[in-house]
């Protein structure tokens, strides 16, 4: 089912062009209802290679646009705005800005929209990103609901209080990053017990993907999984042991802490 709000990107790189390519792929969003504005000519390419509409600056962007998808990188997020002049007063904006806060976009903005705040990933690309979208907003229900269409096309949606945005941060807007790094050490494992690196990456990427898999669709528990897999006195249940002595849990807790104090300092 397709949504009939026109929809606006200011932003069309790799997290904007993300959401736009998943949305127009999984036609929620028809090609004729898109406007784009990227400052980077590639971009504006690649938009153009969609079949949207491009403009010729922000501005254009929200006069044709009700529902506008900011995504730009944090220290360009006043720029932009202060380009859509009084474009933005009423309409509804979505930021996908990482660290900056409703209360700080509204003093960028000459007007007064309404604003949701949102916390994406990479994997959307793929069309399996985890997106946090924030409960305090100001929404009209539809444009809500038209949100939540978009991004649901393309991930997971879960909605969160404003003040937790920087949790998400920490946890699923840097994880893929975590992730990534989980499967190379994996994979280097593997390659020092002989495995070719290219069967090794292959066989490590599946298992995380596949193991993630396996914990949505049939509802497990994260122990309910580790429990299936660990036979007594068996090759996993040592390997699990070695984690364990390595500190795993407490070095990826702290990692989560990490990114989402630093978000907080943005």
């Amino acid at each position: 089912m397709s949504i009939n709000k026109k929809i606006g990107i200011i932003g069309c790189g790799n997290m904007g062009g993300a959401i736009l390519y998943g949305a127009l792929e999984s036609g929620v969003l028809p090609r004729e209802n898109a406007y784009v504005y990227d400052i980077n000519p590639a971009m504006m390419d690649k938009a153009r290679d969609w079949g949207v509409h491009l403009c010729a600056d922000d501005e254009e962007v929200c006069r044709n646009s009700d529902l506008i998808l900011l995504a730009v990188k944090p220290q360009n997020a006043a720029e932009a705005l202060s380009q859509c002049k009084k474009a933005m007063n009423g309409k509804a904006m979505m930021s996908i800005v990482a660290g900056v806060t409703v209360e700080r976009l509204r003093n960028m903005i000459d007007g007064v929209p309404r604003i949701l705040r949102i916390m994406p990933n990479t994997p959307a690309m793929v069309f399996e990103g985890a997106f946090a979208l924030c409960l305090d907003n100001d929404f009209a229900p539809e444009e809500l609901n038209a949100a939540k269409e978009i991004y649901a096309s393309i991930g997971v949606v879960e909605m969160i209080p404003e003040h937790l945005i920087d949790a998400v941060c920490g946890l699923s807007g840097g994880g893929p990053a975590y992730v990534a790094m989980f499967i190379e050490a994996m994979a280097d494992g593997g390659v020092k017990q002989g495995l070719p690196r290219a069967t090794a990456y292959r066989l490590a990427a599946q298992t995380c993907l596949g193991s993630a898999r396996m914990l949505l669709d049939m509802n497990l528990h994260p122990g309910q999984l580790k429990d299936m897999v660990t036979s007594p006195g068996g090759t996993t249940i040592e390997g699990c042991e070695a984690l364990e002595k390595g500190g795993m849990r407490a070095a990826v807790m702290e990692c989560i802490n990490a990114g989402a104090e630093k978000s907080r300092k943005l």
